[in-house]
């Protein structure tokens, strides 16, 4: 069997749904195989039973020859014996086959997310990820399970149509083409059954999307009053997912009605013939129980067939996300040729801005309006949108460099890092710096009050997003957390903006001193963070227009002072 998670998921083939679920299926054939091979035989047993059944009351009922029916109960025992070890084998391999394609899709995803970066969240809904997460993978799961009982009942629907021809030719004839026959019935329904699931998958995704927003703005909702129009919203929404849902169940219900109907009309139709032919002698007493004994079983391998057939239609609409999401590629390529990086503690510059960062010193950016800070530092993480070779380290541009290299010394944390579940300090020492290091970032994060309030301090386990603590003390977790990784460039966008003034003066005070000898830049509008910094950069309209000290631009710049202090500012 094989430990999971992987070791390494592979690289997918996603050029199309049905490609996808092949790699799925190359990557985990031996215990497919292995599946299919109890499959097959778990499933013949059934099917010569009621041959050897038949056999035993031909030849030792009506014989009455008692050896010989002593000798096919010894046969049906050893069947049953076989039968039951090899369903338990099909059973464990099919779990197997099942956890496999889950867990590899999810660390495919995983992978993929963490490789894209800042570009996921504006190429991708998150609802649609999760939705990934939470429906797609039981899809994919779901068609390699059902592989290993689908060849066994195509290997046993032959097997009974040779032991039938070999009875009578009629009725083995009847038994090809009729199984194929029902199948012809049943397929004009697969269609609409894909078209519909897609779409409601398509809402499903939405709706999920729109849960998250809602469950991450309630704060603000609640402050601004807008609780009922995004109830509102939410309730359009999730009957518009209702609806596809029935959709999709009526058609699936006239699915699943017609697997039970067209294969039960089909054995009275062969139990029927059994019986007229043993009537007429054309086949004796122990062949009819057979009949029937087959008439029973084939119910077995023709709802397999079409549950088959179901759901490959489930998982080719799953694998379709999948794919749609590992095709998209990130913002920021590989150079073609990388350039050599340039030697600890270089200068960090913008062009387009005209921001520069002498090597180990902590600058504050303040911007009118605001959003132009927000977009300067992803320029400056090599997180944005359209990168250019604006910002430069070393003189060396960002997007000449490997991207590894610069994600491993230059980090942005801004306003929507949050916190994954798990162990607290686990969360928060990512790059196991080891404890040292971690307790003076609490420190200087101010975040001791929150470890002394944990009965378990950092073994405490963190909820999804960190949701049970409070915006302030996520916040000075999630700065603990970038400090812990004291990278050579950090880029802090608002780090302070949930913490009360105290607590601020605190971090501000304390964030000059951990940061010695490092480059941090602050992206805030704050007069106590600006107050701490060396030297602050004033931009209007995305370039900047003044640079000093704090004290120094309050005095001479009004319209610096106008954005920090919130003073109206008159021209004559």
């Amino acid at each position: 069997m094989r430990r999971l998670p992987l070791d390494h998921p592979g690289t997918a083939d996603h050029r199309s749904p049905m490609r996808f679920l092949w790699w799925l299926a190359q990557g985990q054939r031996q215990t497919l195989l292995g599946g299919m091979a109890f499959g097959i035989v778990w499933m013949s047993c059934q099917a010569v039973m009621p041959a050897v059944i038949g056999r035993a009351i031909d030849r030792g009922v009506s014989d009455k020859d008692g050896s010989a029916l002593l000798g096919f109960a010894a046969l049906m025992l050893g069947i049953g014996l076989l039968q039951a070890f090899t369903g338990i084998m099909r059973h464990r391999f099919a779990v197997t086959n099942w956890l496999t394609a889950a867990y590899r899709t999810v660390q495919l995803t995983g992978r993929h997310a963490v490789h894209l970066g800042g570009t996921l969240s504006r190429k991708v809904s998150t609802g649609e990820v999760v939705a990934i997460g939470n429906s797609d993978i039981s899809h994919l799961g779901q068609v390699m399970d059902v592989s290993a009982r689908f060849s066994g009942a195509v290997v046993s629907f032959v097997l009974v149509a040779v032991i039938l021809l070999q009875t009578s030719t009629p009725l083995g004839l009847l038994v090809l083409l009729g199984v194929p026959g029902l199948m012809l019935l049943i397929g004009p329904l697969l269609s609409p059954l894909q078209k519909r699931s897609a779409a409601q998958r398509q809402l499903t995704g939405e709706l999920s999307n729109t849960a998250s927003d809602i469950v991450g703005g309630l704060r603000v909702l609640r402050g601004v009053g807008g609780e009922e129009v995004f109830l509102d919203r939410y309730r359009r929404e999730s009957q518009a997912t209702r609806r596809a849902g029935v959709s999709v169940a009526r058609v699936q219900s006239l699915l699943d009605a017609l697997q039970v109907f067209l294969p039960g009309v089909f054995v009275v139709v062969v139990v029927w013939l059994g019986a007229r032919y043993a009537v007429t002698g054309r086949i004796s007493p122990g062949e009819l129980v057979a009949f029937y004994g087959y008439a029973a079983f084939l119910m077995i391998p023709l709802r397999t067939a079409t549950e088959f057939a179901n759901k490959v239609i489930r998982a080719r609409v799953s694998a379709s996300r999948v794919c749609r999401l590992l095709a998209l590629e990130p913002e920021v390529e590989e150079p073609a040729t990388a350039t050599e990086a340039p030697p600890s503690g270089a200068e960090l510059a913008d062009a387009r801005s005209g921001l520069r960062v002498r090597p180990g010193t902590m600058v504050a950016v303040v911007s009118e309006p605001t959003d132009d800070a927000a977009d300067l530092a992803d320029r400056l993480g090599l997180c944005a949108p359209e990168p250019d070779d604006d910002v430069t380290l070393g003189g060396v541009p960002l997007t000449a460099l490997p991207r590894a290299d610069v994600r491993r010394r230059i980090v942005v944390s801004d306003t929507g890092a949050t916190l994954f579940s798990g162990r607290l300090g686990d969360r928060l020492d990512v790059t196991g710096a080891g404890g040292a290091r971690l307790e003076r970032a609490l420190e200087t994060a101010s975040a001791d009050d929150i470890l002394d309030a944990l009965p378990e301090r950092l073994d405490t386990v963190v909820a999804e997003r960190g949701r049970t603590f409070s915006g302030g003390q996520r916040q000075r977790l999630v700065l603990a957390r970038v400090l812990t990784g004291d990278p050579e460039v950090l880029v802090l966008v608002e780090p302070t903006s949930a913490v009360d003034a105290h607590t601020e003066a605190r971090i501000a005070s304390r964030l000059r001193e951990h940061r010695a000898g490092r480059t941090t830049v602050v992206v805030t509008s704050s007069p106590l963070m600006l107050d701490a910094v060396d030297e602050v950069a004033f931009l209007r309209d995305g370039v900047v227009v003044a640079v000093g000290t704090h004290a120094d631009l309050l005095r001479e710049v009004p319209a610096y002072r106008s954005v920090v202090t919130r003073e109206e500012v008159t021209t004559a």
